[in-house]
């Protein structure tokens, strides 16, 4: 092999690489779009002799999935809403002020962004059982706001510190107040990390399968990332088709906060030259 053919050799291996690696990631998912239009679907990626919606018919119209649906939206949407108050309030003094403790703070909030989640849920399952939070969902929302928070505080005051203290005081000046002046001039500054935050709580809680199975024991109290399970019949069956049919649908609401946002990040861009003139 000469010069040239190994020059080619090498440019070309990063390219077959990444080929692969997106393959695995898009058979999977052309799987669950293909199945949720089958009604004999497999185990196997086949093309549908015949596409049908009754899958999502079936999955759409049972009153237990439309209520998983509705009890994960509440408590996904609460807890985003809730951090990101609770983040931009926490957030504001380690930005704007000078403390003592300001350092060893923000390692504390850094380190507990890399703590797992099954590392206290034992101690957390025991405390909620003698706060009377067991099979509660605002206890379960409550926690998911906790494990969120130290993210949300370490993220937008990162975002904060970027927004000029000149447009505050200017603000001041003008009569407002500090809470006025975090709401009309800060926070409307901060879109970008404020849709960032909110999309990775919402989806980390949306998304999360442990927490509720550990908290929750009612089943009328169970989230859509729970109702899962009642796909998977006797010794590992599975109705694919509508367990293909309830994935696509559980994926939207990610998919569409995300898209939503984009047309909300780009306020926030133009912090370059606030002050200037």
């Amino acid at each position: 092999m000469n010069a040239i053919q190994r020059k080619w050799v090498f440019r070309i291996w990063p390219y077959v690489i990444l080929a692969f690696i997106g393959i695995c990631f898009v058979l999977p998912l052309l799987w669950v779009l293909v199945a949720s239009v089958d009604s004999n679907a497999m185990q196997s990626l086949k093309m549908p002799t015949r596409l049908t919606g009754d899958n999502y018919v079936s999955v759409l119209t049972n009153p237990d999935n439309q209520r998983a649906f509705l009890i994960g939206l509440l408590m996904s949407g609460g807890q985003a809403v809730i951090v990101v108050i609770l983040g931009l309030l926490a957030s504001y003094p380690l930005s704007r002020y000078q403390l003592r403790f300001k350092k060893p703070f923000m390692l504390t909030i850094l380190f507990m962004t890399s703590l797992p989640i099954t590392a206290v849920m034992v101690p957390v399952y025991q405390l909620f059982l003698t706060l009377k939070l067991y099979n509660n969902i605002f206890g379960v929302v409550l926690f998911f706001v906790a494990s969120a928070m130290p993210y949300g505080i370490w993220m937008l005051k990162n975002f904060m510190d970027s927004v000029p203290s000149e447009l505050e005081e200017a603000a001041w000046i003008d009569g407002a107040s500090v809470f006025v002046g975090i709401r009309k001039v800060v926070a409307p500054l901060m879109i970008p990390g404020i849709c960032t935050v909110a999309i990775f709580t919402f989806s980390g809680s949306w998304g999360n399968f442990f927490v509720p199975y550990i908290l929750l024991q009612s089943p009328e109290n169970f989230p859509a990332s729970l109702k899962i399970y009642q796909f998977f019949g006797q010794y590992g069956m599975a109705d694919y088709g509508k367990l293909a049919a309830f994935s696509v649908m559980y994926a939207i609401p990610s998919i569409v906060l995300y898209v939503l946002s984009q047309r909300f990040m780009s306020k926030g861009f133009g912090l370059q030259g606030g002050t200037k003139g």
